[in-house]
Formats: C-alpha cells, structure tokens, sequence
C-alpha cells in the first residue's frame, strides 16, 4: 500500500512535503517524492491532515506492574502464571496504545521474559521487547522486595551473572532511593562507586547495555564514571551531572510522568512519606530536565509505566510532560523514536528508512506544532507493527496484512 498526501516524520525530522511512503508486507519498501511511485498500481491511502511517524518506543516499562498504589503487596500475593497474563495483557495494550517497542526495566523472577520470547517471535500480537530481568540493588534498597539485592562488588558482578545467564537484554542498577519505598532517602546514593564499576564493567564484558535509577546527584555521578548508558529520572542533577553526562554521552530517559500521577491522584491512600518525597521531587525533576535538554543532552522516552496510577496504554503522555517542561514537539518526538531505539540497540526501528521494519502510527493533525496529536490516544488513527495493523480508524486493513514471504525486490512501481 502506497501512503500518500500525510507528513512524514521519519524520526530525525519532517521530510520535505510531497513524499510518500510504500508497505510492503512486514518492511517498509521505499520512501521517496509521489513522482517516484507514478509507475505503482497498488493500493493507496490519502493521509491528507495526517501525519506519520515510527511507532514509539518506550524506554521505562515495567510489564508486571499496573498501576496499583501498592505494587509489593500485589505481586506478592499474584502467581507466577498470572503475573504472565498480566505481563500480556499490558503488553498488548502497549501496542494498541502505539507503543511498537518497549523496554522493561524491572521484572518478577523473570516471567517478563517468556512474554518477551512470544512477541518478538510473534506467537503474540505485541510490541518488541528488551527486558533488564530483576533489578539489582543494595540490601534493603529501592524495591528491594522484587529486585536481586547484592552488597560488595563481588557480589553485584555475581548479581549482573544471574541476570545474562536467565536471559537479559540489559542490566538495571538501583544507585539511590525511591520514592515509593519506605525508609530511603531520595538524596542517599546506595551503591558505592565500585559497586556500580564492578557492575557495569561485568555488563559491558558481555555486550549488555546498562541503566541506573538515579535521582539525586552523589548517585548520578557514582553510576556515570561507572559507565552506565542511562540514567533513569535523573530527578535533581547540578550543573556536575550535567557535564559528567555530556561528556560520556549519557542518555537521560527522565519519566515525568510517575510523579504527576501520584501527585495528581485522586483515589487517596498515598502513604504521607511517599507524598512529602514526591513533592519535593516534582518541580527539581522538571528544571533538571530542562537543564540537560538545554546543555544538548540524549533525551529518550519513557514513561515508568506500571507504577501507581500510571497504567500502561498512556505511555505517550509523557510526550506531553517533556513539552510541557521546555521541550520541543520535534525533539519529543525524536525522543520517542529514533533516539529510544539508538538506546534499546533496536536496529530497523524507530526510523522511518527503506527496508525498515513497517513500525508506523498515524495521527490526525500536526505533532510538531501540536504534542498532543501523537500524546493522546483519540488523534490515533493507525497503527502497524511490522506491517501488520493494531489500530485501524482508517479502514485500510484488508491491504495491510502482511504476505508471507514477500520479497522488497518484488514490488514494481
């Protein structure tokens, strides 16, 4: 099928008007100026008023979690069979939601990754997967109750060990408190330095990409002289940080949106600790955002989704926070597509290119001067996941099912 009339948004930026843009089965055959295609007779689609764009990629998920306030106490009564369901259910909804990629940064004893196994093998209908299996912290440390805790760097390297032997695609490190669990202190590092250089020095030994949840400064820079790819929240980060950062290229995948649900919940029985640590967090995150967005810092998306009040089919809506704090619509949308999938290591996604994945949402009305035509799921209006449609509000379905086995060089136009 041949997508014609709509802007293109190719992940780096706006192609000049007049290209379309021709599916073929699971890839992307060729985008070029409509004069280049006068020879096609295949179907077509008038995206007059639409744009298109990669689907997007979530950095920061959690596949086990739901949005519940109080995420220990579920999944310790949950099974590890219903965990899975759960795990496919917010899968599919990511999808539907137009999240084509994801990364779970934080799992339950692995189950994450049969799910993971199933959707990018295809037995599921759902988003690509990169999954960090459990998340490695000090004893007692932030969600000590499902990660792997270790103390010394002996035991941290045997921690990251455990997590490549059952399968991981990445490593994630816990170098300060959190605002969720209770008796830690968001400006308390907690691995030491050497902890955290034994931990991703193990992880680099094997090819595996590395994350830090990392709020206040002591924490950031213990994991960035560690050599770590990305620090998650980055809540408060002082003009140090930001140059240490710089200077290694760090990627920052701020997540907005977990404290402006949980300050803007309204179900109540927020405990007042978690409250007072989120309040205090809130308006530094913002400006430390802006401050590394300002300095030219990698920005990737990611929306911590799972955690209280923030379910997953939202993911997009941290967009919305990152424009709202100072960003611009194009940089957030290059945030949320080709600069995640750089960080996930997802070659063939995240750009639009010949002979890339068929990865594709389609929005009514302009992103680039309006965010929340790609934040808000009702300007949704196709979705495609490898070439194959999980939202449709165009009516183009019955041509977009991939045929097995077609070839690229088989398309004459």
């Amino acid at each position: 099928m041949l997508l014609m009339h709509g802007s293109i948004f190719d992940g780096e930026g706006l192609l000049p008007p007049g290209h379309a843009l021709l599916l073929d089965g699971r890839k992307i055959a060729k985008i070029a100026p409509l004069a280049a295609f006068e020879g096609y007779s295949g179907p077509r689609a008038d995206l007059t008023g639409h744009t298109i764009l990669p689907g997007l990629i979530d950095c920061h998920a959690h596949l086990t979690l739901g949005g519940e306030l109080n995420p220990s106490e579920q999944l310790q009564r949950l099974s590890h069979a219903e965990l899975t369901l759960r795990c496919i259910e917010n899968a599919v909804t990511s999808l539907s939601a137009g999240i084509t990629s994801l990364r779970d940064l934080g799992g339950v004893d692995h189950v994450e990754f049969t799910v993971r196994d199933a959707c990018n093998s295809g037995r599921i209908f759902g988003p690509t997967i990169r999954a960090a299996g459990k998340f490695i912290c000090m004893t007692g440390g932030t969600n000590f109750f499902i990660g792997r805790q270790a103390d010394g760097p002996q035991d941290v390297v045997k921690a990251v060990r455990e997590q490549i032997h059952a399968g991981c695609d990445c490593i994630k490190l816990m170098a300060t408190g959190g605002v969720l669990t209770p008796g830690v202190r968001l400006e308390h590092a907690q691995f030491t330095c050497e902890e955290m250089t034994a931990g991703v020095a193990e992880a680099q030994r094997f090819d595996k990409p590395t994350a830090s949840h990392a709020m206040t400064p002591q924490g950031v820079l213990n994991a960035v002289r560690a050599g770590i790819n990305s620090i998650e929240h980055g809540v408060v980060l002082d003009d140090e940080c930001i140059g240490e950062m710089l200077a290694r290229n760090v990627v920052l995948v701020p997540t907005l949106m977990p404290l402006h649900c949980l300050i803007g919940a309204n179900e109540g029985g927020v405990p007042q600790w978690a409250m007072d640590k989120a309040h205090w967090a809130n308006e530094r995150h913002r400006k430390s955002f802006k401050a590394y967005y300002d300095a030219g810092g990698r920005i990737a998306m990611g929306a911590d989704t799972g955690t209280p009040f923030n379910p997953h089919g939202n993911s997009a809506m941290e967009l919305q926070h990152m424009v709202d704090a100072g960003m611009r619509p194009i940089d957030a949308l290059k945030a949320g597509t080709a600069t995640a999938a750089d960080l996930l290591r997802l070659e063939g996604r995240g750009r639009l290119r010949d002979s890339h994945a068929a990865d594709l949402l389609v929005v009514a009305g302009d992103p680039v001067t309006d965010i929340g035509r790609v934040a808000s799921r009702q300007h949704h209006r196709l979705i495609l996941k490898d070439g194959r449609p999980a939202l449709d509000r165009l009516g183009l379905s019955a041509n977009l099912e991939p045929s097995t086995g077609t070839a690229l060089g088989r398309v004459s136009f």
